[in-house]
């Protein structure tokens, strides 16, 4: 599995980090970009000091003790010249993880001044799979609009919402939850939580 994840500028850092977390216990190959207002967002939601997306693997890494079967290949979110920016190279899908609703604006419109939505732009065009994590409340009609148009134009919206049949104890259960939900969209059996048997 080859994958590009986006960490875009919104609250609810928790699924980026559950989600990179789950990553790293599967084999397969993800390229990373965070924008600064996410590095920001991260820093404050986790308490620590964040500056780059290799801090925030670092982070995952350190805080759940994982032993990463995942190679992680980082890119900046400035370069819209990156390897991920064009449709010559290949993955498999893309999560942007939480989303914006100024990312959402602007891969709706087809606006692609950085490297999260040039990357979004290519998977659409490719037809590749494009899974968009917004996490706002509540939605206004222009929300609603822009999540509507990516929907139309090929990508997946699944918002932050998570399901608590689950039976969650922790914070960490809520973004595994979502993380579980987006593995499932990409193919990839999970076990980070029960599915409903009825």
């Amino acid at each position: 599995m080859k994958l590009v994840v986006g960490l875009a500028g919104a609250s609810g850092s928790i699924y980026a980090a559950r989600f990179l977390r789950a990553l790293s216990e599967i084999e397969g190959e993800t390229y990373i970009t965070a924008s600064p207002a996410a590095l920001r967002i991260f820093s404050e939601e986790y308490e620590t000091k964040v500056e780059s997306a290799e801090e925030i693997l670092s982070f995952v890494e350190n805080k759940w003790k994982t032993k990463t079967k995942h190679r992680f290949h980082v890119r900046n979110f400035f370069d819209i010249g990156s390897d991920i920016a064009s449709g010559s190279n290949t993955w498999d899908g893309m999560v942007v993880i939480p989303c914006s609703m100024k990312t959402v604006a602007s891969m709706s419109a087809g606006l692609t001044e950085n490297l999260i939505e040039r990357a979004a732009d290519v998977s659409l065009k490719e037809r590749r799979r494009l899974i968009v994590v917004p996490r706002e409340t509540p939605y206004n009609r222009i929300h609603l609009k822009n999540l509507l148009s990516l929907d139309e134009a090929g990508a997946i919206i699944l918002p932050a919402s998570p399901g608590f049949y689950q039976m969650p104890k922790t914070l960490d259960d809520l973004g595994d939850f979502i993380a579980g939900r987006i593995l499932n969209l990409l193919g990839v059996n999970q076990t980070l939580f029960p599915k409903w048997l009825g």
